[in-house]
């Protein structure tokens, strides 16, 4: 399909006159000659990989990319860019954006490393850090809460509560990943702010389809769909905006890299497919584990991975891929925009009558080029014996625990885990904690399992080289902790401190404050190096670890509804005995009895006198 055909499929109906008709292909077609003659280096780039993993899961990694010249989009010639996010971008002077949506854990024990060396992925809830222009802190700050304010209404999240109680200022955890030749960087400033208690769903991943070109409207995007995306054992959304130079001519592009990973549980897809509500399988349908000695006829164990099992992309996603992106590369350009990294022995087929070209890259992966307004489907059937998936072993384990019992002080405990038996890894520990939870500067250890023997020295067993530590302030700022370490081959690091629970006001906690507070996850990163052992090169990897629940003193909220109670019902009966005492008029017997013969006889002459009337 043609940008011609989309535009003039969205503006009129087929049922509309055909004079109507040829006029709105007109108006289209010059639109679109205009806009691409405004826009040469605009491209725009979609891809979809499809990977196996371990236990009948499968990952699906959505990446969207835009280029874009820099010098068009300094003055608001947006085409392919999205003009409500470059408008936010140019308002608040923010050079570099980095936001990402996640939910759900990713098992490193079952799945391996994270796609893309975990560039892509965020902790549980919002995070977002981006560095912006100023000349002075109170004038970032500034910005800086314009610009959360500005994307809480884009993006339907809760970003305008990061606060400066949320927000920290990393030293050593994140660089710059795009080009800044003519910035003054001394200008830049980083800024970091996380929600780890945000709900994602629905109504963010609508406003994330329409910052692409095609609106989840065609190509791989129509894949996307809240029920199937919430659904998924772990998900996460990033957005990625950078200014990228070249170094041979020195022109600037901005770049917006738009990306989704989700990892699907096979089996519960299937079953959806049968019904909405999952049930557990029939007996008939267990294949039973007959290698267990305690196994009899009326006990069954049964089997996960006993066969692969058989899925497509109708059958997962509730629906095909529908053509391609008209604003993607030209056909006759063969590029790759859906992939799967399944084993070669893994049976992959399309359906009859598929005009898609296929091709097999080097490290195994087949890969598919889509049509226009062609609707495309791939099906992989049953095969047993299982395939075993590649999984990539990542180059750090980490957990992040509390410790400690009672309700005024508690424990953090973090293992770090080098699975490498030859390298070491040099790593940077960031957490951001709240105000509320102060810890002590003077517990933190850093112990080394298995320790080093006496021989190798007092130095031996230090971890730590470089420590950043900023204490929090009561109601103003959190707590930033960063640490550079070094994780031996073969060996596990084991850092704890303790802290202090602090109470708070009884109009700061929230109404379900007996669940906890969430603390955010940690954030790992691992330089850039080379290995030792053979000399590869190893991008920058970033590992979050699980966020935390937080259990702070919490009041007998039913306390003050209790002294309401009864303070309402001492004033009502003062109030009543004092208006009752001063408003009441005290008249003797025989009195009274007066006063109702005087308006018996009144009530006579009144009764008498109507009657005349009449």
């Amino acid at each position: 399909m043609t940008p011609t055909s989309l535009v003039s499929r969205q503006w009129l109906p087929s049922s509309s006159p055909p004079l109507l008709q040829l006029l709105s292909r007109l108006l289209s077609t010059l639109l679109l000659f205009s806009l691409a003659g405004s826009t040469v280096a605009d491209t725009y780039d979609e891809t979809l990989l499809l990977q196996p993993l371990s236990g009948q899961f499968l990952l699906a990694s959505f990446n969207f990319r835009s280029h874009g010249p820099i010098q068009a989009f300094n003055k608001q010639m947006f085409q392919l860019f999205p003009r409500s996010l470059g408008q936010i971008l140019q308002y608040t002077h923010t050079r570099e954006l980095h936001l990402r949506f996640a939910l759900g854990r990713w098992d490193s024990e079952l799945w391996g490393a994270q796609p893309d060396d975990g560039q892509n992925a965020g902790g549980t809830g919002v995070e977002l850090w981006a560095w912006v222009e100023a000349d002075n802190d109170v004038e970032a700050e500034a910005r800086w809460t314009s610009l959360n304010n500005a994307l809480s209404g884009l993006f339907c999240a809760s970003l305008n509560f990061i606060d400066s109680t949320r927000t920290i200022r990393p030293v050593m955890s994140f660089s710059p990943t795009g080009d800044y030749p003519t910035t003054n960087t001394t200008r830049l400033f980083l800024l970091h702010g996380t929600l780890p208690k945000e709900p994602v769903c629905t109504e963010n991943l609508t406003p994330f389809l329409k910052l692409l070109p095609c609106k989840g409207k065609f190509g791989i995007s129509t894949l996307l769909d809240g029920h199937k995306l919430f659904d998924a054992s772990f998900q996460s959304m990033s957005i990625d905006v950078r200014p990228i130079c070249s170094a041979t001519t020195g022109e600037c592009d901005i770049e917006i890299q738009q990306n989704i990973d989700m990892v699907l549980d096979i089996s519960r897809s299937l079953q959806r497919k049968d019904s909405p509500v999952p049930r557990p399988r029939d007996q008939h349908e267990l294949i039973c584990d007959a290698t267990k000695s305690y196994g009899s006829t009326e006990y069954c164990y049964p089997l996960d991975n006993s066969f692969d099992l058989p899925w497509s992309l109708s059958d997962l996603f509730g629906k095909s891929i529908l053509g391609r992106c008209p604003f993607a590369v030209r056909s006759d350009q063969e590029v790759a925009h859906v992939c799967i990294a399944a084993p070669k022995e893994r049976i992959v087929s399309l359906p009859e009558g598929s005009d898609v070209t296929q091709k097999t890259l080097e490290d195994g992966r087949r890969c598919y080029t889509l049509r226009d307004n062609q609707p495309f489907d791939v099906f992989l059937p049953k095969q047993e014996p299982p395939t075993s998936p590649h999984r990539q072993e990542p180059l750090l384990y980490a957990e992040r625990s509390f410790t400690g019992h009672g309700q005024e002080h508690g424990g953090v405990k973090t293992v770090l885990r080098n699975p490498s038996t030859t390298d070491a890894v040099e790593v940077v520990y960031l957490e951001s904690l709240p105000w509320f939870m102060k810890p002590y500067l003077h517990t933190l250890k850093a112990e080394l399992l298995p320790s080093p023997p006496p021989s190798a020295g007092k130095d031996a067993g230090k971890v730590i080289s470089e420590l950043y530590y900023r204490p929090a302030l009561d109601r103003k700022r959190g707590t930033q902790l960063e640490a550079k370490l070094v994780v031996p081959p073969n060996s596990v690091v084991i850092m704890t401190y303790d802290f202090e629970k602090a109470v708070l006001r009884y109009t700061e906690y929230p109404p379900d404050a007996n669940r906890g507070f969430d603390v955010a996850s940690a954030v790992i990163t691992i330089p850039p190096h080379r290995r030792k052992s053979d000399g590869k090169f190893v991008p920058a990897t970033s590992i979050r670890t699980t966020s935390l629940l937080l259990s702070l003193p919490t009041p007998d909220f039913s306390m003050p509804y209790n002294v309401i109670i009864f303070t309402s019902t001492i004033m009502a009966l003062a109030f009543g005995s004092i208006f009752n005492l001063l408003v009441r008029r005290f008249v003797a017997v025989d009195e009274v009895q007066r006063m109702n013969l005087k308006a018996t006889i009144k009530g006579w002459i009144g009764k008498l006198s109507k009657s005349k009337e009449e």
